[in-house]
């Protein structure tokens, strides 16, 4: 079955056909460490998380995620927060690594910090002033757009609006408005290291075009990112990489998520909208957050919200529930996503997936099996319906739980409720229905719902 993607470059929905046979190079823009990220990076990383999954089904895949560590915002940061600059960045690269892996974001194979490639990017500053399409001057060495007449065309922005919003530092040593930094100087306070220009340090766009040659070459499968990123930096980062590559395509499938909205408005620092992750992991369980952000297109903007996750909590109870509640101890293991084959993925899911990485159409469909579960009495069915759900949720990065674990979830009163059913329960065989009363009301205060099945009392928070 093809995949199909919708490439920004081209504006339509692509048949993906890799470079070389069985083989994908993927790179995606990853965060620039001065703090903890936002719920918006998080979008980006588990929207490409499910992408990797797919590929996986069908390819060998090479998945490279870099990290922005140094960076004017960095060192603003730092700076005023009087702590080392390199550290820094390190400390807040290791926290975004331990936040998107609570949203059960599988690492890269590939994670390059900007700051170990100082080499190749200042080997490709110098091809691409070799070419003719870059300049130095005031200790600065600059892109010259118009040397590039493809430049524009992934943003689809003529060179007359260039500037619209791009925040482009007009400077007296700019050969024309539009050019852009590629390396700067750097005072002895700030990072910097020797090149053919002076001590300096990098400008961002040239960051991610040396790290995709170094570990992908010079023409990959798919760049993805957010698409805020689009322009400046995906534009720029096309320019550099085809005029350093002597022209012609370096990127097969430019694919770009949408952007997650807070009472309609972009979620942004300069708006001072965001809520990071970190801080919604202190409430909520990654894994209910990572359904909420699955539950609308990648390419379109979602809009976060309380009423949001809440709903990814009852969706994923439900999914977790058919597992559970026909669970009679031979079939496919609950939360083992281990050893599942490929022919166990449901095709109402993989073609969902496969079609532009549908994840609301492929949550239907996991939900569709779900009911299916429930509907039947054919144990060998209920075998291979659960094994299905369960691979589904492999693809999707859910169901990853035991649906105990799930219900129950990581909670410090677990032994005392515990202790209470078991009080319950004998209270109820002694014919002491007052004293079980009583433990279900202290149960209920406690927020606690229980369920009596013939397989023992089950509990779960309210």
């Amino acid at each position: 079955m093809d995949i199909y993607l919708h490439n920004t470059q081209s504006g339509r929905k692509e048949r993906f056909v890799p470079l070389n046979p069985g083989k994908v190079g993927v790179y995606v823009c990853g965060p620039t460490v001065y703090d903890l990220q936002h719920i918006g990076n998080g979008f980006s990383a588990v929207v490409f998380d499910v992408l990797i999954r797919l590929l996986k089904v069908d390819y060998d895949v090479t998945y490279v995620r870099n990290i922005t560590d140094i960076d004017d915002k960095i060192n603003a940061a730092a700076l005023a927060k009087g702590t080392p600059i390199g550290p820094h960045a390190e400390h807040f690269a290791a926290e975004y690594v331990r936040d998107v892996a609570a949203l059960d974001v599988a690492p890269p194979d590939v994670e390059p910090r900007a700051t170990d490639h100082i080499d190749e990017i200042v080997a490709m500053i110098g091809e691409l002033i070799e070419a003719g399409n870059a300049y130095a001057a005031d200790g600065h060495v600059l892109f010259h757009v118009p040397s590039d007449p493809e430049y524009g065309t992934l943003a689809k922005r003529s060179l007359e609006h260039m500037l619209d919003g791009a925040r482009v530092e007009v400077a007296p040593y700019k050969k024309d408005p539009k050019d852009f930094v590629l390396w700067k100087p750097s005072t002895p306070d700030l990072p910097g290291w020797p090149s053919p220009w002076g001590r300096g340090r990098p400008g961002w766009h040239i960051e991610c075009s040396a790290m995709i040659r170094r570990h992908l070459g010079p023409v990959i499968d798919i760049h993805g990112g957010g698409n805020d990123l689009t322009f400046p930096h995906h534009e720029n980062e096309a320019a550099q990489s085809r005029c350093a590559n002597g022209g012609g395509l370096t990127v097969r499938y430019w694919l770009h998520n949408g952007m997650l909205t807070m009472a309609g408005e972009k979620m942004s620092k300069s708006l001072g909208n965001i809520v990071t992750i970190r801080e919604l992991l202190a409430r909520h369980d990654g894994e209910t957050l990572r359904y909420a952000l699955l539950s609308g297109h990648y390419r379109q903007s979602l809009t976060w919200s309380d009423a949001l996750i809440a709903q990814a909590k009852a969706s994923l109870s439900t999914l977790y529930g058919a597992l559970r509640d026909t669970d009679d101890g031979n079939g496919a293991a609950p939360g083992s996503h281990d050893g599942l084959a490929a022919p166990c993925y449901p095709e109402t899911v993989l073609k969902a997936l496969r079609d532009d990485l549908n994840t609301p159409r492929a949550l239907a469909a996991m939900h569709a099996l779900a009911t299916e579960i429930r509907r039947t009495e054919d144990a060998e069915e209920i075998r291979d319906l659960r094994a299905q759900l369960l691979a589904g949720g492999r693809l999707l990065g859910i169901l990853g739980k035991t649906p105990s674990a799930f219900f129950r979830g990581d909670d410090a009163d677990a032994d005392a409720i515990d202790a209470l059913i078991a009080e319950r329960n004998r209270a109820r065989k002694d014919r002491d229905y007052g004293r079980a009363d009583e433990i279900r009301d202290q149960l209920a205060a406690m927020g606690i719902d229980i369920e009596d099945t013939r397989e023992g009392t089950r509990w779960k928070r309210a």
